[in-house]
């Protein structure tokens, strides 16, 4: 095992872990199990130090964006014309956007449209232990995130037993699809933003709302701005927006806002749900 050392000031485990990005975690000790595809780490911040220790340190110092100067991230937003923004920034500084498995978070943001955080963790989970491969770390045992191949060999029926609801039929289609090349992930992150949006869009299952998740924290396209329930919360409330359609509130917030957008965001969810 080895261990990453960083400043906690833009390097919060707790923040990073609960602002709405990832699905894949769990309390351990003083900090948290973080696992990714078939990989895990463990994470925890004391005082002004966060802590990675895992096997497989390059994946996690990627995973974790740590060679990106998150100081000058939150100088911009603190610069914002809206109050609501400059105090998500100072409360949420240690939030770092991750770079997810772009299968993973395919899936994982499928999963979560129209669902709540507690049932999404538990479907991903439930799917894991059925058709991930068993792995352990610190004694803890944990299973991967199965491969679009093992997601395609179940039948629709597998999907609504574990819970996906009307997500089944979508999990069905989209896996065999990835399986069969029809979806290629590794292809989709070669295309720019607007296209990849609009390829996403294009896939059964696959709206608006989630294609601008899976373009953020599947593919790092910071120059998306989801929008949710929160995110129209705080657009009304806190920004005085007028817009009604939340496919256009997203795209006056990504053009305001331009390659940073991802990241405000991240501040005013995480900001807006704790407070």
């Amino acid at each position: 095992m080895e261990k990453i050392f960083y400043k906690s000031e833009y390097f919060d485990a707790k923040q990073t872990l609960f602002c709405g990005q990832v699905f894949r975690f769990r309390p351990f000790k003083d900090g948290y199990l973080v696992f990714s595809a078939d990989k895990a780490c463990y994470i925890e911040t004391k005082g002004d130090v966060t802590t990675v220790e895992s096997e497989d340190a390059d994946y996690f110092e990627n995973y974790f964006d740590l060679a990106a100067d998150y100081s000058e991230i939150n100088r911009f937003a603190l610069s914002s014309e809206y109050p609501f923004i400059r105090k998500a920034a100072e409360y949420a500084k240690g939030i770092r956007i991750l770079n997810q498995n772009a299968e993973e978070a395919f899936y994982s943001f499928v999963i979560s449209q129209n669902n709540m955080i507690p049932r999404i963790k538990a479907i991903i989970e439930r799917t894991c232990v059925s058709l991930g491969e068993k792995r352990e770390i610190m004694g803890e045992e944990y299973y991967s995130f199965p491969e679009s191949r093992k997601l395609a060999l179940c039948d629709e029926d597998f999907f609504v037993k574990a819970g996906y609801g009307y997500r089944a039929a979508y999990m069905s289609e989209l896996s065999k699809a990835a399986s069969e090349r029809r979806i290629d992930f590794a292809a989709l992150g070669k295309l720019p933003t607007k296209e990849l949006k609009k390829a996403l869009c294009s896939l059964k299952g696959v709206g608006p709302k989630v294609a601008d998740c899976v373009s953020l924290f599947g593919y790092h396209r910071t120059d998306s701005f989801p929008v949710d329930t929160w995110i129209e919360k705080v657009y009304r409330e806190d920004m005085n927006g007028t817009l009604t359609d939340r496919k256009k509130i997203s795209l006056s917030l990504s053009e305001e806002f331009g390659d940073k957008s991802g990241y405000v965001q991240q501040y005013v969810f995480y900001y807006k749900r704790e407070n």
